[in-house]
């Protein structure tokens, strides 16, 4: 079995809402590139941001950084349930390396279940790994019920636990998969990819995060998502254009938070307590 790319990844670059407008595509080709000179290794992209634009965006990013430094970095991308048939799932990916211009996708993730069988995509995953075109596959936006049934799939096409990740909303202020999600995922040894981990923005503008962070010397940003990258098996990928953020969310890496301080958090944002159906942006 191909060992999982998340693996050893806590943080990476989300690029929704990039590639919209061509006025702000270089400042966001720039921000990319800075990522990855600061230390940024995984990017998460994918066909339905901006209908290609971010992925572009990454590709000339890439291209700025250095195409002969390709092999250094973790690239995710998703295909439209729409798309997820064998034939246009197969189309899709040929689509996405062309717009990257990187040769393979080390994760292709189907964005949510549509209406096409399981089967069929992961079909499409097998014979694109077979290709050399992806090096692994995963789900996003998938509960419990739906991963579980996702696996059993893939035990029936002999490729038992192949799927390496399923990417869902994930952040102080939405921390449902932590009822049932979040632990089984764990145990399977699948790593949650959590994006939009500040939330849509509340997070890094809450006052009483912000006076919790000060004394500590950091952002109301980096306590939330300092937070989230202290769990077990969790890769956040926040996105941001702007250089110092893109910073100050690099160094909430290395950020520990106290015992105390995570029971305040705690209580600010209590973990849950039954079943709630998945969040999703």
């Amino acid at each position: 079995m191909t060992p999982n790319p998340l693996i050893g990844h806590k943080l990476g670059l989300g690029t929704w809402q990039m590639g919209e407008s061509r006025s702000e595509e270089s400042i966001e080709i720039k921000a990319v590139t800075h990522a990855l000179e600061i230390g940024y290794r995984l990017i998460d992209t994918a066909e339905m941001y901006a209908s290609g634009g971010a992925e572009r965006v990454v590709g000339k990013a890439i291209r700025s950084f250095g195409v002969a430094r390709r092999r250094e970095l973790t690239l995710v991308s998703k295909v439209l349930p729409s798309n997820a048939s064998y034939q246009k799932t197969i189309k899709v990916c040929h689509e996405i390396i062309d717009r990257m211009d990187c040769d393979y996708l080390d994760v292709f993730l189907l964005h949510w279940q549509g209406h096409y069988p399981y089967e069929e995509t992961l079909n499409a995953f097998i014979e694109l790994r077979d290709r050399g075109l992806i090096r692994s596959w995963g789900a996003s936006n998938f509960d419990s019920a739906e991963l579980k049934t996702w696996l059993d799939c893939e035990k029936s096409l002999g490729v038992h636990k192949q799927c390496v990740t399923n990417q869902v909303y994930y952040a102080l202020c939405a921390r449902g998969i932590e009822f049932d999600l979040k632990p089984w995922m764990q145990a399977q040894g699948m790593p949650v990819m959590a994006y939009s981990p500040l939330g849509t923005g509340e997070l890094a503008r809450n006052t009483r995060l912000k006076e919790l962070g000060e004394p500590l010397g950091i952002s109301a940003a980096q306590l939330a998502l300092a937070w989230l990258l202290q769990k077990t098996g969790v890769v956040a990928i926040p996105k941001s254009s702007d250089l110092r953020r893109l910073e100050q969310n690099f160094a909430a890496s290395e950020i520990v938070l106290s015992a105390e301080i995570l029971q305040m958090l705690d209580r600010l944002y209590e973990p849950p307590k039954r079943k709630q159906p998945l969040a999703m942006i």
